[in-house]
């Protein structure tokens, strides 16, 4: 079947099966920051925006987005990149892998919570898991990129 979705502000007409995943679509289709990594929508890797809102594309049929705006982290680089120096000056880069999802996360959470407390930002960010560990370094750069100590 086809949808139409706008990705990234781009206006995009996608063949989708009914029972396809959305990140495998987008993978598809070129936009290959959006990684898999659990497939069972515990991992948060695959985190895009649909119409602004963070969810897991791994867990989304892809026919359910038809007419929706979906984001992934090509559509927001410049802010991507300002977060990313934050994580760099923390030492929190680490592999990288799990940024894309993350990293999508983070600006949502910027974009919802204000002046958030660190439980409030643990909890946003409880379902995006980082294999090299080391969340102390990531929970700084968060912080003070969401301009709270």
């Amino acid at each position: 079947m086809k949808i139409n979705v706008k990705i990234n502000h781009k206006e995009m007409e996608l063949e989708v099966g009914c029972d396809e995943f959305l990140v495998d679509v987008l993978r598809k289709y070129g936009f290959l920051s959006v990684k898999k990594g659990c497939d069972t929508g515990s991992c948060g890797l695959c985190t895009v925006w649909i119409d602004e809102i963070p969810v897991l594309s791994c867990a989304t049929l892809a026919p359910t987005v038809n007419g929706k705006n979906i984001t992934t982290i090509e559509g927001v680089q410049e802010e991507a990149r300002d977060f990313a120096e934050f994580l760099v000056k923390e030492g929190a880069e680490q592999c990288g892998f799990c940024s894309p999802g993350f990293i999508m996360t983070v600006l949502a959470m910027k974009k919802e919570l204000k002046n958030p407390t660190e439980e409030e930002i643990v909890h946003y960010l409880t379902g995006n898991l980082c294999r090299c560990t080391g969340y102390v370094g990531q929970l700084r750069a968060v912080k003070k990129y969401m301009g709270v100590s």
